[in-house]
Parts: structure tokens; C-alpha cells; sequence
């Protein structure tokens, strides 16, 4: 498996993104397109393209809700945890200062920079991106959703 790194960290569900969603669109585009040239039933394909793309929108935000909440508390969790190991600390007294974006990148950190990483955040307000690329020794999370 390769190294995972910055440029590398974006994970797709083939399935999903690679047939779903296009057959999806190709079904749509052509309702659209018989919508178009058969003027007599254009209200019905109208409809069916509608109907198609309430399907999309709804599978798209569904997977998304479920999942990256599931995902984010695990997140959440997994940095107490091993911020406590760590530092003998505990990250919930800081949790209110870094919003879930910074915590999520944070967790890309090896465990020799994650505390400094996270002191740094603390006083400058890193992005998560900024924090991301800030990393030197990638810790990876090939599990994520």
C-alpha cells in the first residue's frame, strides 16, 4: 500500500463516485435531452429527471450525514485518547478553542509532533489545511469514510 501524505489523503468509494453517481447523471442528462425533443411528453421527463435527481441528492447527503458523523466522534475519541497517552493531559480542556477541522488534521500527526503541532495550533489558530501541511512524518488513516 502506498505511504499516505497530503497529496494522497482523499479516498473515493468506487462504487459509489465511479458508477453510481454516473450512471446516475447519464440518466438524467437524458431525461433532459427528452425533455427537450419530445415536447409532447416533455412534462413527464421533466418529472423523471427530477425524481432522478432527488435520488442523487438524497443517496449523496444520506451516506454523507451517517457516515461522517459516525466517523467525526470516532475521530474525536481516537485524539483524546492519544493525546491523554501521550501528554498524561487531557485534550477536552482544549476542545473548546479547536474546531473539529483542526482536531481531524491534527490526528495526521505522528505522535513526536502531535503535541507541539498542537500547542502551535493553539497559538497561532492553524487552518487544517496549514496543519496538514505542516506535518512532517504523515501518520496514516487508510479507514477513513
Amino acid at each position: 500500500m502506498e505511504n499516505q501524505n497530503y497529496k494522497n489523503h482523499v479516498r473515493y468509494y468506487a462504487p459509489h463516485h465511479f458508477l453510481f453517481y454516473p450512471v446516475l447523471m447519464a440518466m438524467i442528462g437524458l431525461s433532459c435531452y427528452y425533455a427537450s425533443r419530445r415536447t409532447e411528453e416533455s412534462l413527464v421527463w421533466i418529472f423523471i429527471a427530477f425524481i432522478l435527481f432527488m435520488i442523487g441528492w438524497l443517496s449523496f447527503m444520506l451516506r454523507q450525514h451517517y457516515a461522517l458523523n459516525n466517523q467525526n466522534r470516532i475521530v474525536r475519541l481516537e485524539m483524546r485518547f492519544r493525546y491523554y497517552v501521550l501528554t498524561n493531559q487531557r485534550l477536552e480542556k482544549l476542545e473548546d478553542r479547536l474546531s473539529f477541522g483542526q482536531i481531524s488534521a491534527l490526528r495526521f500527526a505522528s505522535d513526536e509532533e502531535l503535541e507541539t503541532l498542537v500547542d502551535r495550533t493553539m497559538a497561532e489558530n492553524l487552518s487544517p489545511d496549514t496543519i496538514k501541511k505542516s506535518i512532517t512524518n504523515w501518520n496514516p488513516d487508510h479507514m477513513r469514510v
